[in-house]
């Protein structure tokens, strides 16, 4: 089996709780942003607030999937997927609108998790570029590809906080 790469974030934690946590959290630090902070960034050329958040939907959509697949086939493949070319598509999209597909999407995840037998975690897959993994894996990165995202808006609301206090 792989390692991955997004375990490190998770520092020991539970991904099913993070996972379903998530969604409250990502929604305090986008109510401290407010609208005038969606379009603010950790730096030139970084998504801002509203790409991450349109990937972050996005990625729902492929966590989905993924789960779904991985619980109906045995020995899945992943299909990977390109964020940058999904994210060619991100001008046109809402911050608003990003965070609800999001927020709902995650829900409806939410609930499978709590219908995993302890078999369902250990089913086997396969990622074309991270080698075997189990079905706990794929919670494992999503928690952890969450807590990179919340890590990256937290800072730029303190950096947003700190340009308003001046």
């Amino acid at each position: 089996m792989s390692t991955n790469p997004y375990a490190a974030f998770l520092r020991g934690q539970d991904p099913a709780s993070l996972v379903k946590q998530f969604p409250e959290k990502l929604t305090a630090v986008i109510s401290e942003l407010g609208t005038a902070g969606m379009e603010h960034s950790l730096a030139p050329g970084k998504w801002t607030v509203r790409q991450i958040l349109c990937h972050l939907a996005d990625c729902e959509i492929a966590f989905a999937f993924r789960w779904r697949q991985a619980l109906a086939e045995e020995n899945h493949v992943v299909q990977p997927f390109d964020q940058d070319q999904w994210a060619n598509r991100y001008a046109a999209l809402s911050a608003d609108d990003a965070l609800r597909t999001f927020v709902a999407l995650r829900r409806w995840n939410a609930l499978l998790l709590d219908e995993l037998s302890p078999s369902d975690w250990e089913r086997e897959l396969t990622h074309p570029e991270r080698g075997r993994q189990t079905f706990g894996t794929l919670v494992e990165t999503m928690a952890g590809h969450d807590l990179n995202h919340l890590e990256q808006l937290e800072k730029i609301a303190a950096r947003a906080g700190n340009v308003t206090k001046i």
